[in-house]
């Protein structure tokens, strides 16, 4: 099961902004008033429920919600949220939230022992990736989506909602057993992270009771509390007072509602509950400050954490509120994105955010990663940025493509609202539970937005920044490798720092726009020379006046998403060890880079408010380009096209600037013990080959800017043996003017060109590398198989069904009966060329003294399939998953790009998707037992092992 973050630390996150703040009423400018009064939506109105979902609360407590929604078919997902975490624990009882999370899938009062897993598996839901949970300081959280298309199966999916709710078993057996996997998932978090955190934790959530109930708990818990201490948590904190179950899918919500009623009506409700606290942070109302070191973090991170009250979102004016944070964040990050594309950047990533925290507060959190030796700048920079926006605010222009840029989401989102995944509502309906957040329909929200977006002004959206990044409730916090420790500033130093800046002569930002068009002049229109139906998958293929392949499949899976593919033979295979670096850099930078009569900053500027990307690559055996458009975009996707082929340029800035952050990451990953632990499993499969081994500073000095720009020219030169692949919201109509005025103007040559063999493949004869590196007690273990491989349809799904039934048995094993691992699977790979080769792995996280017992109880299980092949009902779990999971693929536009793409350059059937599941009513255990045989082979066997420093001294 997964454990939910405990904290979310900016620099680790992708930048999001939900959160609002409720100003005081007069920090809502009078025009503004007036403008949602005259559109009959006022300001303080709370924010209206979506009416889309059936909610209900019974006499004994227990919410849900429910909604129909019919993406995909056939489907429903089911959580089930209870508002007890970690935070509710005593001493005596840390991890026991966490520990009862793993317990209700140990045994329920309807599904027994692991039954649980065992049948949802018969049903095609994959454990782990669809059946699933979660523990946090405040909730624990279950979910399960299943087919609602079988009655049995939906009403047992509500029973184990109901049994999860209140109903599990909690045998002092099945206790016992879990133990050793919790502590498995405890021994895998450990590292640098990890003991760092327990430093600098209790500074950031300021003494809190917060800083000693991490999900996880302490292992002298987990090994040694008394089965009665788990049930009596159960007892008191699994109760319908506190739960909520959410349905989305495709259901009756009738049907629903009713078997809710009838399974959750006759909860235990306690006669004298205990009363569930609700834990606040207090702010402190002073700064602080903390460094904090670990030999094995490979780079150094500043944040600078400005910590204020939370203030929910229930008003109009609240959400207004939070659309000026997402600007305000918006246009900073911009800004921070703009300096780290300069040629000398002063860090090597840095930005800002307005997020929520936890114990009922908010922060502005401000992150930079450092360039060795070069903390001071970095630092300085962002904080300098922050001012630079207190003194001066922002631009007109800036300010307007933010606007652009939330309105243009704000219509996409909109346009597919009804291919909306039911798994994307969850999370509103959960926040809702949970924190009492907004839950607008899909109409509300765009409507509001709508409505607001002109109401906001750019005297407001600075104020932002006044309330937000201000000199109190501050905490700077430093993380650096401990070679770092004599380097890093003080708190005093820290402090003058931002006196320096305060006295600094600051200038306002030049805000750089280009009027220039894209490209310099329109192409030369070609035409389409040839067309061929595929009749069997709705695709068809053209061929262009200059020799360019086009793959077409409209589909109606969105209603304005357009995916773009092409690629051609060659890549890198073709360019000596010389030229690899500058090859295997070009994409890279050329997309890095502007294009057209645009530079980088301008480019993206002209882009905002588009719904189109293309990204040019090299890689070893093809060079291509990806993207993804929507109608609107389409002349802007195809113009960028193009520009890639005809006008592609690598800026000296971003040259110099990518390659120096480059080098600037590798300065101290050595410290990782998983770098050093990959980076000899590679020295041993393909000796010093530049073109298999990370590359270090040697390599890097050697990427040539010039002779990058050349091979990528080299390689875009000949659009002729290139095949582009669109698949998407389109009719042949709308697409086929710009397959003529821009795929059929690129330049041709009519060369014949294809990738070279390498000759780069592991030595037939396997052998076993240990590594010591680490400070934690803890052993990572690889197992793999190489060799050649008979590439064909049957011989695939064969395979796709080995790896299937070996996971599950080696989770059984590992996992459940030697409680020795926390997850494993196993890895199967295959390829048709440069010729047919396979790769199988195994790999998984244990204790030092337990790592050469599981490796033995792998290769046994090695052994039992080749046998006696897999069990009928293994088996039967992988049809019935590939069954499942295909109803849902072939509604995707990323898998038909993915099937067309793979068929073409394997040059197989392009309808070869469409015998799926003939060739998997084929495999037998026969069949699976004789691929076993014909590709684990033992001496081929490499063993990779990382284990602490300290076990090398034994």
């Amino acid at each position: 099961m997964k454990i939910l973050k405990p904290l979310a630390l900016a620099f680790l996150l992708p930048f999001t902004t939900e959160i609002a703040t409720a100003y005081e009423s007069s920090a809502l400018n009078p025009e503004a008033k007036e403008i949602l009064h005259k559109d009959s939506l006022k300001w303080d109105s709370k924010l209206p429920f979506d009416q889309e979902v059936k909610t209900g609360k019974l006499k004994n407590g227990f919410q849900y919600y429910i909604r129909k929604n019919t993406e995909p078919e056939k489907r429903v997902t089911m959580y089930l949220a209870v508002k007890v975490g970690s935070i509710v624990e005593n001493d005596e009882q840390a991890g026991l939230a966490h520990f009862l999370e793993h317990m209700n899938f140990n045994g329920l009062k309807h599904f027994p022992k692991n039954e649980l897993v065992n049948y949802l598996q018969k049903a095609g839901v994959r454990f782990g990736s669809d059946l699933n949970a979660y523990t946090g300081f405040d909730e624990t959280v279950y979910q399960l989506p299943i087919p609602s298309d079988d009655p049995e199966l939906l009403k047992n999916g509500l029973q184990v909602m109901r049994d999860w709710a209140q109903d599990a078993m909690l045998e002092t057996s099945e206790i016992d057993k879990e133990r050793g996997i919790i502590m498995e998932e405890m021994r895998g978090g450990r590292g640098a992270m990890q003991r760092m955190r327990d430093q600098f934790m209790k500074t950031l959530v300021n003494g809190s009771r917060y800083a000693d109930r991490m999900p996880i708990g302490t292992e002298e818990v987990v090994m040694g509390f008394k089965p009665e201490l788990i049930r009596q948590f159960h007892k008191d904190w699994y109760r319908p007072d506190l739960q909520s179950l959410i349905v989305v899918g495709d259901v009756d919500p009738a049907y629903i509602e009713s078997e809710i009623k009838r399974l959750f009506s006759d909860m235990r409700v306690n006669e004298k509950p205990k009363a569930r606290t609700e834990y606040k942070i207090d702010l402190l109302n002073k700064n602080q400050f903390i460094a904090v070191t670990d030999p094995e973090m490979t780079y150094t991170v500043g944040q600078i954490i400005i910590k204020h009250k939370e203030q929910k979102i229930n008003t109009v004016g609240d959400y207004r509120l939070a659309l000026m944070q997402n600007v305000y964040t918006q246009m900073i990050n911009n800004r921070l994105g703009e300096l780290s594309q300069s040629a000398t950047p002063p860090f090597i990533q840095g930005g800002i955010d307005i997020e929520d925290f936890f114990g009922g507060l908010e922060n502005m959190s401000a992150y930079f990663v450092s360039k060795p030796g070069a903390f001071e700048e970095g630092f300085k920079t962002l904080v300098r940025e922050l001012d630079r926006v207190d003194r001066f605010g922002f631009t007109d222009t800036e300010f307007q493509r933010a606007i652009v840029a939330l309105n243009k989401g704000n219509e996409t989102n909109y346009v597919e609202r009804d291919k909306r995944k039911s798994d994307s509502y969850v999370g509103t309906y959960l926040n809702h539970f949970l924190k009492d957040g907004p839950a607008l329909s899909d109409e509300d929200r765009y409507e509001i937005t709508k409505q607001l977006l002109p109401t906001l002004t750019l005297k407001e959206v600075v104020a932002i920044g006044e309330k937000y990044y201000v000199d109190n409730n501050r905490d700077v916090v430093i993380l650096a490798p401990e070679t770092e420790k004599a380097n890093l500033p003080n708190e005093a130093t820290i402090d003058k720092w931002f006196k320096d800046i305060d006295n600094e002569q600051l200038t306002a930002y030049d805000d750089k726009v280009s009027d220039l068009p894209l490209l310099a002049k329109e192409p030369v229109k070609g035409t389409i020379k040839s067309e061929k139906e595929i009749a069997k998958i709705g695709t068809k293929e053209l061929v262009l006046s200059n020799g360019v392949k086009v793959l077409l499949k409209p589909t109606t899976f969105k209603n304005d998403e357009i995916l773009i593919n092409a690629f051609s033979p060659g890549g890198t295979s073709l360019y000596s060890d010389a030229d690899y670096m500058s090859a295997t850099f070009a994409g890279n930078l050329i997309n890095s880079s502007g294009v057209g009569q645009l530079n980088t900053i301008e480019l993206q500027k002209y882009m905002t408010g588009k719904e189109a990307n293309v990204s040019p690559y090299i890689g070893e055996r093809t060079e291509g380009l990806s993207g993804r458009s929507d109608k609107e975009g389409l002349k802007t996707a195809f113009e960028l096209i193009y520009g890639y082929f005809t006008a592609p340029r690598i800026e000296t800035d971003v040259f110099q600037g990518i390659l120096s952050k480059q080098i600037d990451m590798l300065a101290n990953r050595d410290n990782d013990p998983n770098f050093v632990y990959s980076k000899a499993a590679l020295n041993t499969l393909y000796g010093n080959s530049i073109r298999r081994l990370p590359f270090g500073k040697p390599e890097l000095d050697n990427v040539s800017q010039q002779r990058a720009l050349e091979i990528y020219k080299e390689r875009f030169a000949d659009a002729s043996d290139f095949t582009f692949v669109i698949v998407g919201s389109f009719t042949e109509e709308e697409i086929k003017p710009y397959l003529e005025n821009y795929l059929a103007a690129l330049p041709s040559t009519g060369r014949k060109e294809v990738a070279k063999d390498l000759n780069l493949y592991e030595p037939a004869k396997g052998v076993e590398k240990v590594v010591y590196k680490g400070k934690e007690a803890k052993a990572n273990v690889r197992i793999a198989i190489y060799g050649d491989y008979t590439f064909n349809d049957t011989e695939n799904v064969n395979m796709d069904a080995l790896e299937k039934v070996l996971s599950t048995r080696l989770l059984e094993r590992l996992r459940e009966e030697e409680s020795g691992i926390y997850g494993t699977r196993a890895s199967i790979g295959y390829s048709k060329y440069p010729k047919g080769r396979y790769s199988l792995s195994v790999s998984f996280g244990t204790s030092v003294d337990k790592y050469k017992s599981l490796i033995a109880s792998t290769l046994d299980e090695f052994k039992k399939i080749k046998a006696n092949g897999p069990s009928q009902t293994d088996l039967d779990k992988f049809v019935i998953e590939e069954k499942r999971q295909l109803e849902l693929s072939l509604k995707e536009n990323g898998f038909w790009m993915s099937q067309l793409v793979s068929a073409s350059q394997n040059g197989e059937d392009l309808a070869g998707v469409t015998k799926y599941l003939e060739d998997l009513s084929k495999v037998t255990v026969k069949s699976v037992k004789d691929v076993a045989n014909k590709y684990i082979k033992e001496d081929r066997l490499y063993k990779f092992i990382l284990l602490p420093e300290a076990a090398e001294k034994k």
